[in-house]
């Protein structure tokens, strides 16, 4: 079981902010892993924007899970796993994090913040704690409303595209991702449809 990444973003009217991110990409390959945690970013981004407010959704690509919250505030969390890591856990960690972030990040910053503006320090130490799930989870408190909670599981990352589009020409035009990250694309190395031992899956 493992955690790839956990971000918080805002979700505004035509796309969404990342504010603040931590990755562990140790499992990848040294020369795949800025490409690697570039995806990682355009695609929390990605899932944010088309999810709604007041839901929590999975989505699962192979053998990845990607879990998001977006509150009712616009404030989202997503965090990116291996879909053997507990989705309950998940959920809880990103409740968790997203409650600690809207108490001390104020939310006036939240639309116009950045990585390098935003000062949230404890996203990196989260992603470590969670990395063991056994532990982690008898810290959480609202497991048990998170239980009653319904989310909603695509089943790939098509399915939350519209009509007609292609997630091929979505990253040809992310400003997101640099040109190293989108022929890593294009040569199928994408973290989502590789495992982590480099064996392919597509």
């Amino acid at each position: 079981m493992r955690l790839y990444s956990l971000s918080v973003l805002y979700k505004g009217d035509a796309k969404a902010v990342l504010l603040k991110a931590a990755y562990d990409v140790s499992s990848f390959s040294f020369f795949q892993r800025s490409s690697v945690q570039e995806f990682m970013t355009f695609t929390s981004q990605l899932i944010v924007e088309r999810s709604s407010k007041g839901s929590r959704a999975s989505v699962k690509e192979q053998e990845y899970l990607c879990h998001v919250y977006v509150r009712n505030d616009s404030l989202a969390g997503v965090v990116i796993a291996d879909s053997e890591y507990p989705s309950r856990v998940a959920f809880t960690l990103l409740e968790k994090v997203l409650d600690e972030f809207s108490k001390q990040v104020d939310r006036i910053d939240w639309p116009v913040g950045s990585p390098d503006t935003i000062q949230f320090a404890g996203l990196d130490g989260h992603l470590s704690r969670y990395q063991n799930p056994r532990e982690a989870d008898p810290m959480t408190k609202v497991q048990a409303e998170l239980d009653e909670t319904k989310i909603i599981l695509h089943n790939t990352m098509e399915s939350l595209l519209e009509r007609g589009e292609r997630l091929d020409d979505l990253v040809s035009k992310s400003e997101v991702l640099g040109i190293q990250s989108k022929a890593f694309y294009k040569t199928e190395v994408y973290f989502l449809t590789d495992s982590v031992n480099g064996r392919r899956t597509k």
